[in-house]
């Protein structure tokens, strides 16, 4: 329960932080060219019966605008007088227009008031990565360095691969590190024509087709590729049940319940049986048989197996922590100064977009459409802890997210908007106000059409039927 508060409340104060600054950029630009506001609000106030929705708000003396919050956090909203907006407020389109409202002034300043809120999320994606690097520096572990190399699955084995390879680089360049939050190691395998490989010392070329499924690579287990990492046993839980087995740091898990064991991959693997063996027992006494597990471990400085038996917790678990990368090798760790952190956190940024609207061609796929996930699977990517480096680097990527996703095309968000707003440039005509409507109907429709089938993605994982 505890896990689950800390990243509610990560998820919670990232959101609201996002929206009341994408709001704000709408409204800076408004104010800029002199259209009122009427409406500032973070989350939405629906109305219930007679309740107006609003958690609190007020309005300072001599402003137009209303500041508050709503209670559905599905986002933010900026009533922008003289506007076809989610409010659908037409008794206001049929008065006569004023030189305040949205739709008397010039249309470039209508489409600067329009992108405003997206302009805001990529240039507070990019200044938040520029102090991630200036505080923490960008630090992680080169591909070539991983000298006990990668583990590959049977479809990579397929096309020439074999365990402990160690990756150098493609027709398009070097491999940097292994992966980070848009998928770059496999994208660059997914596009090569040849890989580059340094096995049993010597440099060998293996040809690829040059337009692999990125998408299969990450969701196949086990994956395409991974590095290889012993099951090692870092460290041991204090009363867990390895701690009552005897189980110590150093040592190394061979095969549990006769199951070949080499790396952590191996065992997630095998504890994964297990859960699903677990889905379909129906008593305690089927429950705690499935838990009963035989391991064969190598203690640390020891050449014979010991075998170990044990009950592992109702989760599944033996009460370890798992060797990882940084057990192994040592991180390359880049420091920067104020002003280099910039340009650095500017291209990591501007990476961290390119990879995501390159994954975004995927969604058309049935597994892509499968991969959409929705509150609970964003709230999942914060840690089950406080930890600022991750909560700034997952706010800077949802900020990124953000701005593209309101850019989309789709009436109801900035950039259906701004469809309409260029489309009236280059014809010199505007939409009649009938067809806007329509458009935020349809809009709305099709948003509230992907949120239920984002969510319903997260309910049927969790409940472990897709």
């Amino acid at each position: 329960m505890e896990t689950f508060l800390i990243r509610l409340l990560q998820f919670v104060l990232a959101i609201s932080l996002l929206v009341l600054l994408h709001e704000g950029g709408h409204m800076f630009f408004a104010k800029l060219f002199g259209v009122r506001v009427e409406k500032f609000f973070v989350f939405f106030d629906v109305n219930i019966g007679k309740w107006s929705g609003k958690l609190f708000s007020w309005k300072p003396k001599k402003d137009d605008t209303e500041y508050g919050m709503g209670w559905l956090p599905l986002g933010g909203y900026c009533k922008i007088s003289g506007m076809i907006d989610e409010s659908l407020d037409r008794e206001q389109m049929k008065k006569e227009p004023q030189p305040w409202e949205f739709r008397t002034k010039p249309a470039w300043q209508r489409l600067l008031i329009m992108i405003g809120g997206v302009l805001v999320n990529f240039v507070l994606a990019l200044f938040i990565y520029s102090m991630i690097m200036y505080t923490w520096g960008d630090s992680y572990f080169k591909v070539s360095d991983m000298t006990m190399g990668m583990r590959f699955n049977a479809d990579a084995k397929a096309l020439g691969f074999k365990d402990h390879d160690v990756m150098l680089g493609t027709d398009q360049g070097s491999f940097r590190e292994f992966a980070n939050v848009n998928g770059d190691f496999f994208r660059q395998i997914a596009q090569a024509k040849r890989v580059d490989v340094l096995r049993n010392g010597k440099k060998q070329s293996i040809k690829l087709p040059g337009d692999m499924d990125m998408l299969s690579m990450i969701k196949t287990r086990p994956y395409f590729v991974e590095p290889f990492i012993p099951a090692q046993i870092d460290s041991v839980m204090s009363g867990s049940p390895a701690a009552k087995a005897g189980m110590k740091a150093g040592d190394v898990i061979k095969s549990i319940n006769g199951k070949a064991v080499e790396t952590w991959s191996d065992m997630n693997y095998q504890t994964g049986v297990l859960d699903d063996v677990m889905a379909v027992k129906n008593t305690h006494k089927d429950s705690l048989a499935a838990r009963s597990v035989v391991l064969m471990v190598q203690h640390k400085g020891a050449t014979k197996l010991d075998t170990m038996r044990m009950v592992m917790t109702p989760d599944l678990k033996l009460g370890v922590y798992q060797s990882s990368l940084a057990s192994f090798y040592k991180p390359v760790q880049v420091q920067y100064s104020f002003l280099e952190s910039f340009p650095a956190g500017a291209k990591h940024g501007w990476n961290v977009l390119r990879g995501y609207v390159g994954n975004f061609r995927y969604l058309a796929s049935a597994d892509g459409a499968k991969s959409i996930g929705g509150f609970g699977s964003i709230g999942s990517l914060f840690p089950p802890y406080w930890d600022w480096y991750m909560f700034w680097s997952m706010t800077a990527f949802l900020s990124i997210i953000l701005a593209f996703m309101n850019i989309l095309p789709i009436p109801a968000l900035d950039g259906g908007h701004v469809v309409f707003l260029l489309y009236e440039m280059i014809t010199r005509r505007k939409p009649s106000e009938k067809f806007m409507v329509w458009a935020e109907y349809a809009g709305i429709t099709i948003l509230i059409i992907l949120m239920v089938f984002a969510n319903l993605n997260d309910i049927l994982r969790w409940l472990h039927v897709m």
